[in-house]
């Protein structure tokens, strides 16, 4: 987790500096519901209200409090998300001492049977749904010494039988609510002597978190951050010993002070809950000193900010093993295809503290080859290794910032060492191959200061040789690049600025031609490019490592864009979906099975559900070609 030091200033230099709203934003509470025993409430559509209460269960409740349904037991905290009228309500057993779903028909004011999740090492505090852009639902846990869980717990108003924890949160040691904002994909957590604060909710993201107010004198709580609600665009919170009600409008990353309101006459006030109105902000509070429940009208809203385009999902259908060892290991994959029996075909990936590693296409690890920091690996077919035919794996070695060579058994797919290459380059990073239908074999390395060397490789007495034939440099931090072997083009991703076109051919100018820049749809870094070529079309995909997408854009000029998408996770198979992708490969050839149209492999740079270390995750192309419905 980190707090950079801009996102403190931001907030402090906002809290302090901004003006208030031409009308400073006030509330008008009158006692509501008299004679119920209420410990957390919720609005639903309409007139609705959800309540748990410890002594009368989880009730449903009509606008004048009067009870429609009830689900007997003792319960504390409550959160719902609605599909239609389909209802799925979050809560605490306290009998259990363990979070619950249940589904809830208000129509037929009847509740489902309830999904347990598994009893927690650790006392929850708190808890609040989310629903994320492909309609999986997920709980998050808010636990004492600042222990806090994502788990998957359904999908638009369906529960599954068996939730599944999807990662550990570290939180702050004193949380005790939390609130999703779904379109926003934001959960803000509150610390109640420090101050409240958001972080990333979708189960890809990094664990990261940025101040919403802190306590006087950085902010301008007064004594405690207590519970609070986020409606699009802003968040309402309570500090209850001082007895005040903040409001915040969001400016990107930053909450911006839109005024505090007393709240006299509440002694400790709690559970709050908020419902937009034509007015502004209907709110529920409740007085803890006496028990007491509250309603009124807020006459603010916030400016609802504009939300980054939902991309579509697709799935993986198998993962690799996780390779064998900790933090940034899994980079490049390659994709070698047995000549006789596809299903059979293999693929490669590097792992950058430990070598070569080969897959089946169910994931399974089959072959280990611990040859050093292996950055990105390529594979082409026949190659001439003396009187033998062989197909030839090239990876670059950070160890020794040179080639290694490995050649794969074109009946077993058995990988061997094959030599290895040395480089003049001081930083040696990516690696792609080329192989025009001459048949020559060139090898095309990169460094981290932009240089690119092009060396023909030959084997004539079965060693491998390489001649060192171009030599060119782009200004800034290359990677990923794969070349077009029909076309004679070579593709290479400058990490900050885009990924360019140039002539493969050794003897030709390396005129450098742009393809796409980064902007608003190439989130930097750029990183694994490949290309997927079939008699229909061509595509260059991209991982657009920025905002964990994948771009997918025409292999031939204008390079028209067709889409992005993500891999999201697969809750039927339990696999997780992918993030911060280095790598990636894609073949249009016919593995068999799902992978009929295709193969498309990307690292996974944070693996979740189990937390693990990182993987590879395969996707039929069928996938993609669904999403962004290519021709």
């Amino acid at each position: 987790m980190s707090i950079s030091l801009k996102h403190w200033l931001a907030v402090l230099i906002s809290l302090t500096t901004s003006p208030l709203m031409a009308a400073t934003p006030s509330l008008t509470l009158t006692p509501w519901a008299p004679n119920l025993s209420i410990d957390a409430m919720a609005f639903l559509s309409g007139t609705e209200r959800l309540a748990a209460s410890d002594r009368d269960g989880l009730l449903l409740l009509n606008a004048q409090g009067q009870e429609l349904a009830r689900l007997k037991g003792s319960f504390s905290g409550v959160d719902s998300r609605a599909t239609g009228r389909q209802v799925v309500v979050a809560s605490l057993d306290n009998s259990r001492q363990q979070a619950l779903l249940v589904s809830l028909d208000p129509d037929k004011r009847s509740w489902g049977q309830p999904v347990y999740l598994p009893t927690r090492d650790y006392p929850v505090n708190g808890l609040c749904l989310y629903r994320d852009e492909a309609s999986n639902l997920f709980l998050f846990l808010v636990g004492e010494e600042g222990k806090g869980e994502q788990w998957l717990v359904g999908n638009d108003a369906t529960l599954n039988a068996q939730p599944q924890r999807v990662r550990g949160l570290p939180l702050p040691p004193s949380a005790t609510d939390c609130q999703v904002d779904d379109g926003a994909n934001l959960l803000v957590v509150n610390e109640e002597n420090v101050g409240w604060w958001a972080y990333p909710a979708h189960p890809e993201a990094d664990v990261t978190r940025t101040p919403v107010d802190m306590r006087e004198p950085f902010g301008e709580i007064k004594k405690t951050a207590g519970a609070m609600a986020l409606v699009p665009g802003g968040i309402v919170a309570l500090d209850p010993k001082s007895g005040q009600l903040h409001v915040y409008q969001q400016q990107g990353e930053r909450w911006i002070a839109e005024g505090s309101i007393a709240l006299p006459g509440l002694k400790e006030p709690e559970n709050l809950a908020l419902r937009p109105t034509a007015k502004g902000l209907q709110v529920l509070l409740r007085d803890d000193d006496d028990g007491r429940l509250y309603q009124g009208e807020l006459n603010w809203q916030p400016t609802p900010i504009p939300l980054a385009p939902v991309l579509p999902n697709v799935k993986a259908l198998s993962q690799s093993d996780p390779v064998g060892r900790q933090g940034d290991a899994a980079d490049d994959p390659a994709i070698w295809i047995h000549p006789q029996q596809p299903s059979l075909s293999r693929v490669l990936g590097t792992n950058k503290k430990q070598g070569l590693l080969a897959y089946d296409l169910q994931g399974k690890l089959l072959q280990e080859l611990p040859v050093g920091r292996l950055n990105n690996v390529d594979v082409r077919a026949n190659f001439k290794l003396g009187q033998q035919t062989v197909d030839l794996a090239v990876a670059s070695n950070r160890d020794r910032n040179s080639l290694s060579l490995f050649s794969i058994d074109r009946r077993s797919g058995e990988l061997r060492e094959a030599g290895e290459i040395a480089t003049p380059l001081k930083e040696i990073y990516g690696i792609c191959l080329f192989q025009p239908g001459s048949g020559e074999l060139y090898a095309i390395a990169n460094g981290k200061d932009g240089t690119f060397l092009q060396y023909r490789l030959s084997a004539p007495d079965g060693t491998v040789q390489s001649e060192l034939v171009r030599q060119f440099k782009v200004d800034s931090q290359p990677e990923g690049c794969v070349a077009d072997d029909q076309r004679q083009r070579l593709f290479l991703g400058e990490e900050d600025v885009g990924v360019w076109a140039v002539d493969a051919r050794a003897d030709q100018p390396a005129t450098l031609t742009s393809v796409i820049k980064v902007g608003p749809q190439l989130h930097a870094d750029v990183e694994g490019l490949a290309l997927y070529q079939s008699e229909a079309r061509d595509y260059l995909v991209i991982s657009s490592q920025g905002n964990d997408s994948y771009l997918v854009l025409d292999a031939e000029p204008p390079f028209a864009a067709r889409g992005a998408f993500r891999v999201g996770l697969n809750a039927v198979l339990g696999i997780d979906g992918a993030s911060e992708t280095d790598g990636l490969e894609v073949t249009s050839a016919n593995l068999g099975g799902p992978w009929s149209k295709g193969l498309l492999v990307v690292q996974d740079g944070r693996k979740r559900m189990p937390e693990q270390t990182q993987n590879f995750k395969f996707v039929p192309w069928t996938e993609v070609t669904q999403a962004l419905k290519l021709p």
